[in-house]
């Protein structure tokens, strides 16, 4: 390597690949990064087996375990307990014990920051998790954050079942940003414009769009459709996701059921959650037009996209939406609600996007899209092809580590080593094709 590139301290409290959105962002970060510089991992305890599974510590890094599970674990269990049904609010609950993490960090760590030239706090995603690594007085790199999202109107009935009520007390810790000592980062990636009207005055200063999921063209090998669909041909549809309220999943169904006579489609569900069995019920009526597959690995996603001929995720809540992208770069055109993260995501040259006016709306829009896929499918095809197309020049991951080095350079004042630079000088810190092929997270 013929230029130093910087020595990066990151702070993934959640940090593991296939469990989760938010754990893989951590693992994509610290997987990437571990290739291109010196990279010391920062990471709640938590994480420890299934980090040291997948090969941690990665060549050429250090990871470090930061344990509160004294806090954590009660933390956890009281969540469960009052939100039965609701994940996400579980997870916004036991999301407090950050906090206790994030100064055990700073006091474990401050003794050692002659070490790094830049701290990366990269999860979790919420812009009201500050950070107080700000003290350690090296240049502090927050996000990419994604949040800030309104609850929308008109689906009352998923919202209910989500305990969304409980969504505006997760800004509850922001008035004690001050007393805690949090600081402000010299950089916030923000991952759409709901995210950044989110931040605080001091950090919207500092705010650049970057999203935080993306996807790895790698993995998810673009094919074309497996067949054209059409009347002794099924449209094949798939579903990939958790499944609880906010993701709608009747909506599809309902849809389905609007066009079944005219149009044959057939349903694969991947995934599982606490609305399994009830949704399972509502599917009944449409027999083997759907099939519920659980949870399952990303290889399994992988050959079901090969099969499918469009991705429907009908969230009428999805902040993200990685499986949006995680399709696209098998070359699958998709559809989408036109609310939150999907809406920046998806457009008429890979997709659709149907009205978020109420269930009603988004029925009709999905009815009318299947029709449409059945009728005009060398479009949809052609939608197909742009979504990989888009992916790989605007949504890798290693479009991501790029940009965030090029940010690490510009902070510290020194030149970014170009890729081939850092794999020729040291290829003993590339990681082997097992790790290059992580996919994106559900």
């Amino acid at each position: 390597m013929t230029q130093k590139a910087p020595r990066i301290l990151l702070s993934a409290y959640q940090c593991a690949p296939g469990q989760g959105s938010v754990s893989q962002i951590g693992w994509e970060w610290y997987s990437r990064l571990a290739q291109r510089a010196p990279v010391t991992l920062v990471t709640h305890i938590r994480n420890r087996k299934v980090l040291e599974a997948a090969g941690a510590p990665l060549p050429g890094t250090e990871v470090i375990y930061i344990d509160t599970e004294w806090f954590a674990g009660p933390l956890y269990k009281l969540a469960n307990l009052a939100f039965p049904r609701s994940e996400h609010s579980v997870f916004l609950v036991s999301s407090l014990d950050y906090f206790v993490y994030d100064r055990q960090v700073l006091k474990q760590l401050k003794p050692r920051r002659a070490e790094w030239d830049v701290v990366h706090v990269v999860t979790p995603v919420s812009p009201s998790a500050f950070t107080v690594l700000t003290k350690l007085g090296l240049p502090v790199v927050r996000g990419p954050l994604n949040g800030g999202l309104v609850t929308p109107r008109n689906f009352e009935e998923y919202m209910k079942a989500d305990s969304a009520w409980f969504y505006p007390l997760r800004e509850a810790a922001r008035p004690f940003r001050t007393l805690l000592g949090g600081g402000t980062p010299d950089v916030v990636f923000s991952a759409n414009a709901a995210t950044e009207r989110g931040l605080c005055a001091a950090e919207r200063k500092h705010s650049r769009r970057m999203p935080e999921i993306a996807a790895d063209p790698n993995f998810y090998q673009g094919t074309e459709w497996p067949s054209t669909p059409g009347k002794e041909n099924p449209l094949q549809v798939l579903f990939v996701g958790r499944l609880v309220p906010a993701k709608a999943l009747p909506l599809l169904f309902d849809a389905v059921r609007r066009v079944l006579e005219t149009t044959p489609v057939e349903v694969t569900v991947i995934g599982d959650g606490p609305m399994r069995a009830q949704w399972e019920a509502a599917a009944a009526p449409l027999g083997a037009s759907v099939r519920f597959l659980g949870a399952q690995p990303s290889a399994v996603v992988a050959e079901e996209l090969k099969r499918c001929h469009v991705m429907c995720l009908p969230s009428v809540r999805e902040s993200g939406g990685a499986v949006l992208l995680e399709a696209m770069s098998a070359a699958r055109p998709v559809l989408a609600v036109n609310y939150g993260g999907p809406a920046e995501l998806v457009d008429e040259t890979v997709g659709r996007l149907v009205p978020a006016e109420g269930p009603a709306s988004v029925i009709e829009g999905l009815a009318s899209a299947l029709q449409e896929i059945m009728a005009e499918p060398e479009a949809w095809r052609a939608r197909g092809r742009n979504g990989k197309l888009h992916v790989q020049r605007r949504h890798s991951w290693d479009a991501r580590i790029e940009e965030g080095l090029a940010v690490y350079a510009e902070l510290v004042g020194r030149p970014l080593p170009a890729a081939h630079e850092t794999e020729q000088a040291e290829c003993s810190g590339c990681l082997d094709s097992e790790h290059h092929a992580v996919p994106a997270g559900r």
